[in-house]
């Protein structure tokens, strides 16, 4: 495929990753909601489950849609929906209606995950994309790191967190009318309509299902610590939720740097050897921060590992798409379907912390690291 290779078609599309990182809004939401309401852990993790069980149902559907109606236009009917899940809740705030908003965010989010990263391909040369992708990741990880530091902000000052969703809709509108603004050329990569078979018979392609489980486990490990790294400060450090919440916003900070980092770093380095020195950094990390009751001693296990699993996705990504190009759209639609990851594992850690408490359900993500580091050594060089 020849990719257009222009910034004034490059930057709208890097944006549109910026609203990719509305689905982070989950974790700090899922921990206000949860003070609010007086929920239990395992009721307040069915915020993520609502909003990650959209990747299982519509992300091989968009992709089958996406060779239909062309991935620009697929990106700006998600940016619409996902504008639609931030205005609910500024208009009617309880329990079942921030449901609805979220299962929204997750059908937006879904679209945009599936048409954004291969619609990156059509605007940058093939051997920029994984280094592409992890720049996506970088301007996702603003957003991420900022909303739980607008939601404090909006909270402190003007005693309503929920207005977090009025900056990120006013962000949705302009990134949707830039990218309408500007032409992009769409190579088709399938020459015949592709169907459920086609697409899930990707999956027998030992690689693309490698690929596929560990888009699943390194974003349960994301959602898992997104939603549940407040609550383990609170109960290990005994602080108040305003200020454990910032804790998400140092690990998204972390993984802001670490993607930017990455984004340099993997222009040059092998995505596989990339990928085994962050899960070897990032274990030990984890470890470290379950033993441990000092704060800053926390914190600086969060930010470690923030940083090290902040390129995962994208070497993962990127390396599936080179795979089997021919098969981008199907490809992209798996893969985001492994997000539900970000449903699954969160609920398990839920019910794990309502039983053993936060660290018990921190322990979880060990499993989830070990399959990371079979995959690493099992990917192919790049």
């Amino acid at each position: 495929m020849k990719n257009e290779s222009s910034i004034s078609k490059i930057l709208p599309v890097l944006f549109g990753f910026f609203i990719m990182g509305l689905v982070d809004l989950v974790g700090i939401s899922t921990n206000y909601v949860k003070q609010d309401f007086a929920l239990s852990d395992t009721l307040a993790n069915m915020l993520p489950m609502t909003l990650f069980l959209w990747f299982a149902i519509l992300s091989v559907p968009t992709g089958i849609i996406m060779n239909k109606l062309g991935r620009k236009r697929t990106v700006v009917i998600s940016m619409g929906i996902s504008l639609l899940a931030m205005l609910l809740p500024l208009f009617s705030y309880n329990f079942p209606m921030i449901l609805v908003a979220f299962g929204l965010l997750g059908i937006g989010n879904t679209i945009i995950q599936v048409s954004l990263n291969p619609l990156l391909t059509n605007v940058v040369h093939d051997d920029r994309l994984t280094s592409s992708l992890t720049l996506g990741q970088f301007i996702k990880a603003i957003a991420a790191f900022l909303g739980p530091i607008i939601a404090g902000v909006a909270a402190g000052s003007f005693g309503n967190w929920k207005l977090v969703f009025l900056f990120f809709a006013v962000v949705t509108v302009i990134s949707g009318l830039w990218l309408m603004l500007i032409p992009i050329q769409e190579e088709k990569t399938n020459q015949k309509s592709s169907t459920f078979g086609d697409s899930f018979g990707l999956l027998k392609d030992g690689t693309i299902l490698m690929h596929f489980l560990g888009i699943v486990f390194v974003v349960g490990i994301d959602v898992g610590l997104n939603t549940t790294i407040p609550k383990f400060l609170m109960e290990r450090c005994s602080i108040p939720l305003e200020q454990a919440g910032l804790g998400t916003s140092l690990y998204f900070i972390a993984r802001t740097v670490g993607s930017f980092i990455g984004a340099i770093l993997l222009v040059k380095l092998s995505g596989r050897r990339f990928f085994i020195w962050s899960i070897f950094v990032a274990i030990p990390a984890l470890l470290v921060m379950l033993l441990i009751g000092n704060l800053w001693g926390i914190l600086s296990m969060v930010f470690i590992i923030g940083f090290a699993i902040a390129n995962i996705f994208s070497i993962i990504f990127s390396a599936a798409l080179r795979r089997l190009p021919e098969y981008a759209n199907e490809i992209s639609g798996l893969l985001i379907m492994g997000v539900a990851g970000g449903a699954i594992i969160p609920l398990i850690m839920g019910i794990t912390s309502d039983s053993f408490g936060q660290t018990g359900g921190m322990s979880i993500l060990l499993i989830a690291m070990a399959y990371l580091t079979y995959s690493a050594f099992k990917l192919k060089e790049n």
